[in-house]
Protein backbone atom coordinates (compact mmCIF):
# COMPACT_ATOMS: atom_id res chain seq x y z
CA UNK A 1 0.00 0.00 0.00
CA UNK A 2 1.29 3.39 -0.68
CA UNK A 3 1.81 6.05 1.75
CA UNK A 4 -1.22 8.81 2.31
CA UNK A 5 0.07 11.52 0.37
CA UNK A 6 0.51 8.86 -2.59
CA UNK A 7 -2.76 7.76 -2.08
CA UNK A 8 -3.76 11.06 -2.76
CA UNK A 9 -1.84 12.06 -5.14
CA UNK A 10 -2.94 9.41 -7.40
CA UNK A 11 -6.88 10.21 -6.05
CA UNK A 12 -5.80 13.65 -7.17
CA UNK A 13 -4.77 12.66 -11.01
CA UNK A 14 -7.88 10.68 -11.00
CA UNK A 15 -10.50 12.76 -10.02
CA UNK A 16 -11.60 14.89 -13.07
CA UNK A 17 -11.98 11.79 -14.61
CA UNK A 18 -14.36 10.22 -11.80
CA UNK A 19 -16.26 13.21 -11.04
CA UNK A 20 -16.33 15.78 -13.67
CA UNK A 21 -14.24 18.58 -11.83
CA UNK A 22 -10.79 18.72 -10.49
CA UNK A 23 -9.75 19.29 -6.98
CA UNK A 24 -9.14 23.00 -7.59
CA UNK A 25 -13.21 23.22 -8.81
CA UNK A 26 -13.94 21.09 -5.65
CA UNK A 27 -12.40 23.02 -3.60
CA UNK A 28 -13.95 26.82 -4.98
CA UNK A 29 -17.59 24.19 -4.76
CA UNK A 30 -17.11 23.42 -1.38
CA UNK A 31 -15.35 27.19 0.12
CA UNK A 32 -18.69 28.93 -2.02
CA UNK A 33 -21.45 26.76 0.51
CA UNK A 34 -22.06 27.33 3.76
CA UNK A 35 -19.62 25.34 5.12
CA UNK A 36 -16.65 25.46 8.13
CA UNK A 37 -13.72 24.53 5.65
CA UNK A 38 -11.90 22.97 9.05
CA UNK A 39 -14.95 20.72 9.90
CA UNK A 40 -13.38 18.01 7.67
CA UNK A 41 -16.27 15.28 8.90
CA UNK A 42 -19.36 18.07 7.61
CA UNK A 43 -17.18 19.42 4.23
CA UNK A 44 -17.40 15.32 3.78
CA UNK A 45 -20.97 14.34 4.55
CA UNK A 46 -21.73 17.57 2.38
CA UNK A 47 -19.63 16.20 -0.65
CA UNK A 48 -21.78 12.94 -0.08
CA UNK A 49 -24.75 14.25 0.06
CA UNK A 50 -25.17 16.93 -2.34
CA UNK A 51 -23.17 15.59 -4.60
CA UNK A 52 -22.84 11.71 -4.53
CA UNK A 53 -18.55 12.34 -4.14
CA UNK A 54 -16.88 8.80 -3.84
CA UNK A 55 -15.25 8.14 -0.09
CA UNK A 56 -11.08 8.83 -0.85
CA UNK A 57 -12.33 11.54 -2.87
CA UNK A 58 -14.01 13.25 -0.55
CA UNK A 59 -11.39 13.00 1.85
CA UNK A 60 -8.96 14.03 -0.57
CA UNK A 61 -11.12 17.57 -0.87
CA UNK A 62 -12.03 17.90 2.57
CA UNK A 63 -8.09 17.46 3.24
CA UNK A 64 -7.25 20.24 0.39
CA UNK A 65 -9.81 22.65 2.05
CA UNK A 66 -8.38 22.18 5.40
CA UNK A 67 -4.75 22.95 4.60
CA UNK A 68 -6.24 25.91 2.38
CA UNK A 69 -7.65 27.10 5.52
CA UNK A 70 -4.51 27.27 7.45
CA UNK A 71 -5.17 23.05 9.03
CA UNK A 72 -1.69 21.56 9.21
CA UNK A 73 -1.79 17.41 9.39
CA UNK A 74 -0.12 16.30 12.65
CA UNK A 75 2.58 14.07 13.11
CA UNK A 76 2.35 10.46 13.59
CA UNK A 77 3.49 10.88 17.12
CA UNK A 78 1.10 14.11 17.78
CA UNK A 79 -1.62 11.61 16.79
CA UNK A 80 -0.66 9.20 19.68
CA UNK A 81 0.07 11.83 21.71
CA UNK A 82 -3.76 12.93 21.26
CA UNK A 83 -5.34 9.76 21.69
CA UNK A 84 -3.67 8.69 24.71
CA UNK A 85 -4.07 12.11 27.05
CA UNK A 86 -6.63 13.08 29.60
CA UNK A 87 -8.20 10.16 31.22
CA UNK A 88 -7.09 7.72 28.41
CA UNK A 89 -3.65 8.82 29.64
CA UNK A 90 -3.01 5.03 31.99
CA UNK A 91 -3.44 3.30 28.51
CA UNK A 92 -0.55 5.19 27.13
CA UNK A 93 1.81 1.87 28.41
CA UNK A 94 -0.11 -0.43 26.25
CA UNK A 95 0.25 1.24 23.38
CA UNK A 96 3.92 1.75 23.89
CA UNK A 97 4.26 -2.34 24.04
CA UNK A 98 1.91 -2.49 21.30
CA UNK A 99 4.07 -0.26 19.05
CA UNK A 100 7.25 -1.33 20.19
CA UNK A 101 6.06 -5.60 19.29
CA UNK A 102 4.60 -4.42 15.95
CA UNK A 103 7.93 -2.92 14.66
CA UNK A 104 9.51 -5.67 15.31
CA UNK A 105 7.89 -7.74 13.12
CA UNK A 106 10.10 -6.44 10.39
CA UNK A 107 11.33 -3.71 8.88
CA UNK A 108 8.89 -2.74 6.29
CA UNK A 109 6.21 -2.27 8.93
CA UNK A 110 5.12 1.38 9.12
CA UNK A 111 2.89 3.62 11.46
CA UNK A 112 0.21 6.18 10.30
CA UNK A 113 -1.10 9.03 12.63
CA UNK A 114 -4.95 8.62 11.96
CA UNK A 115 -7.60 10.60 14.36
CA UNK A 116 -9.69 7.70 15.66
CA UNK A 117 -7.42 4.68 15.57
CA UNK A 118 -3.59 3.91 14.58
CA UNK A 119 -3.24 1.98 11.59
CA UNK A 120 -0.13 -0.59 11.30
CA UNK A 121 0.78 -1.18 7.23
CA UNK A 122 3.25 -3.29 5.94
CA UNK A 123 1.69 -3.60 2.21
CA UNK A 124 -1.29 -3.36 3.34
CA UNK A 125 -3.19 -2.53 6.91
CA UNK A 126 -2.68 -6.01 8.80
CA UNK A 127 -3.57 -4.02 12.72
CA UNK A 128 -5.48 -1.13 14.04
CA UNK A 129 -4.87 -0.14 17.48
CA UNK A 130 -7.28 2.09 19.33
CA UNK A 131 -8.65 3.61 23.08
CA UNK A 132 -12.46 3.22 22.66
CA UNK A 133 -12.95 3.72 26.86
CA UNK A 134 -10.83 5.00 29.59
CA UNK A 135 -10.59 1.17 30.61
CA UNK A 136 -9.10 -1.22 27.42
CA UNK A 137 -7.13 -0.71 24.06
CA UNK A 138 -8.24 -2.89 21.31
CA UNK A 139 -6.49 -4.14 18.34
CA UNK A 140 -7.73 -4.77 15.45
CA UNK A 141 -5.96 -7.69 13.12
CA UNK A 142 -6.47 -8.76 9.75
CA UNK A 143 -6.66 -11.75 8.60
CA UNK A 144 -7.17 -14.10 5.43
CA UNK A 145 -7.49 -17.02 7.42
CA UNK A 146 -7.96 -16.47 11.73
CA UNK A 147 -5.70 -18.54 13.60
CA UNK A 148 -7.86 -20.33 16.40
CA UNK A 149 -8.01 -18.37 19.65
CA UNK A 150 -10.16 -17.46 22.77
CA UNK A 151 -9.13 -14.28 22.70
CA UNK A 152 -10.20 -13.02 19.06
CA UNK A 153 -14.13 -11.54 18.25
CA UNK A 154 -15.02 -10.83 14.50
CA UNK A 155 -15.53 -6.84 13.92
CA UNK A 156 -16.24 -4.85 11.02
CA UNK A 157 -15.41 -1.46 12.83
CA UNK A 158 -11.53 -1.20 13.51
CA UNK A 159 -9.91 0.05 10.26
CA UNK A 160 -10.01 -2.97 7.81
CA UNK A 161 -9.35 -5.73 10.54
CA UNK A 162 -11.66 -8.87 10.21
CA UNK A 163 -10.95 -9.76 13.91
CA UNK A 164 -9.95 -7.76 17.65
CA UNK A 165 -9.20 -8.34 20.97
CA UNK A 166 -9.18 -6.00 24.06
CA UNK A 167 -6.19 -5.39 26.30
CA UNK A 168 -6.10 -3.87 29.89
CA UNK A 169 -2.84 -3.75 30.76
CA UNK A 170 0.49 -4.21 29.22
CA UNK A 171 1.29 -7.21 30.72
CA UNK A 172 -1.34 -8.58 28.09
CA UNK A 173 1.31 -7.80 25.31
CA UNK A 174 3.68 -10.64 25.22
CA UNK A 175 0.59 -13.47 24.71
CA UNK A 176 -0.35 -12.01 21.42
CA UNK A 177 2.52 -11.41 20.01
CA UNK A 178 1.89 -14.87 18.08
CA UNK A 179 -1.57 -13.06 16.87
CA UNK A 180 0.62 -10.03 15.56
CA UNK A 181 2.82 -11.95 13.94
CA UNK A 182 0.03 -14.17 12.08
CA UNK A 183 -1.39 -10.89 10.71
CA UNK A 184 1.00 -9.33 9.60
CA UNK A 185 2.64 -12.79 7.99
CA UNK A 186 -1.35 -13.01 6.22
CA UNK A 187 -1.04 -9.50 4.78
CA UNK A 188 2.94 -9.46 3.19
Amino acid sequence: MADPEAMMAAVTRSMKARTGRSLEEWIAEVEAAPLDPLDQKAVRAWLKAEHGVPQNTQWAIADAVAQRAGWQRPSDDAYVDQQYAGPKASLRPIFDALHQELLKLGPDVRMEGRGMYLPFIRKRQFAAVAAPSRTRVEVGLRFMEAPASERLTPTQNLGQATHKLSLTSADEVPGIVALLKAAYEQNG
